[in-house]
């Protein structure tokens, strides 16, 4: 499910990637500061720049929400493959992500709170 291309220009492919990426390196709030940080600076200047990124961050938060709420269940033992389930969708989700911004595309995540418009 993709959105109408918008046409990429300068770096605006590089950073979309960094943006969809950015969940790849483990901690959040690089994970999400990244994305925000990319959207409010460069939105008014692309956007194809300002989708990728808002998507990365409402997935980004969108996960972060999802972690938090299994924390109590590994209590009672749910919570554990959850999270794992989690990581790798997450993992498998940036990764795609990254490669459709790399094509010029703006992919929309499945299953994500879209808290930032």
């Amino acid at each position: 499910m993709t959105q109408p291309a918008v046409q990429p220009k300068g770096n605006d492919k590089i950073w979309s990637m960094l943006c969809h990426l950015s969940a790849l390196t483990g901690m959040v709030g690089i994970g999400i500061m990244l994305p925000l940080v990319v959207y409010l600076a460069m939105r008014q200047e692309s956007e194809y720049l300002a989708q990728n990124a808002r998507e990365a961050l409402n997935f980004h938060i969108s996960i972060f929400i999802y972690a938090v709420c299994c924390i109590p269940l590994v209590f009672i033992l749910i919570g554990i493959p959850l999270l794992i389930g989690i990581g790798i969708g997450s993992l498998v989700l940036s990764i795609i992500a990254t490669v459709k911004a790399s094509d010029g595309e703006c992919y929309r995540y499945p299953l994500t709170l879209r808290l930032v418009h």
